[in-house]
């Protein structure tokens, strides 16, 4: 097992030895002697950490001489996006629009309910805790980048502030039938619940409170909670 492998995609990611070792379910010392190549792998905990560092098998493996062949594949930015629209048509209110906040935890929920059904993001995107929550590291530049091109409409009401969809509908063509069905489940799960009740919710998970401000979120931590603080109240 090729440490420099597996550390350089740790590191690369934001992640701590900690937040990795929870991910995978076992000590910080132990996961410590898996970078250093001292203790092996299960294949279970070979998948969590290749999905959540987003490194190939045989990247964590190494080159034959040794070599690193780390490479960072970067996840689309398009198709965080269509999440991002897809969140929005599913979870706006009667009036069409939604608060940022509330928006950014209808795709953090995505992108984590995802991973504890099939152990992968559906975007791969690195989130972070913020104060209001776990928040994609490109959510608001993906925003303002939505909004500069006339796909959404940004508007403040009070200390809120809103976005609403341009179009009717929202493009799907980067996300599976699955994918979509889920972001849809999600939506109409929280649609008429207030943003406060979204994020008290998400503050309940482990990912939120096993990490520190600022700190990288790992997926994998979010298959260490019970199905009911994943779910919440979403009918899969």
């Amino acid at each position: 097992m090729a440490k420099s492998n597996i550390e350089q995609a740790r590191l690369s990611r934001g992640y701590t030895q900690q937040q990795v070792a929870a991910a995978i379910g076992v000590s910080r010392p132990t996961y410590a002697g898996i970078e250093s190549g001292e203790k092996e792998l299960t294949v279970r905990q070979a998948e969590v950490l290749s999905s959540m560092l987003r490194i190939g098998m045989d990247d964590m493996l190494g080159a034959p001489d040794g070599a690193s062949v780390f490479s960072d594949v970067v996840a689309s930015t398009e198709k965080y996006k269509q999440i991002i629209l897809n969140s929005l048509k599913y979870g706006r209110g009667e009036d069409g629009k939604i608060t940022k906040t509330k928006l950014a935890k209808l795709v953090y929920l995505a992108d984590f309910v995802w991973y504890y059904l099939h152990s992968s993001p559906m975007s791969g995107m690195t989130y972070r805790k913020l104060p209001r929550g776990p928040v994609a590291d490109v959510f608001f530049r993906a925003l303002d980048e939505l909004e500069e091109d006339g796909t959404v409409i940004r508007e403040s009401k009070g200390r809120a502030i809103l976005f609403s969809l341009m179009e009717r509908e929202a493009p799907t063509g980067k996300l599976s039938e699955d994918e979509l069905a889920l972001i849809e489940k999600i939506g109409k799960a929280w649609w008429g619940k207030s943003t406060d009740d979204i994020v008290n919710f998400t503050h309940e998970q482990l990912p939120w409170k096993i990490c520190r401000d600022g700190e990288a979120i790992p997926y994998g931590l979010i298959t260490q909670e019970d199905p009911e603080r994943v779910y919440g109240t979403i009918q899969l």
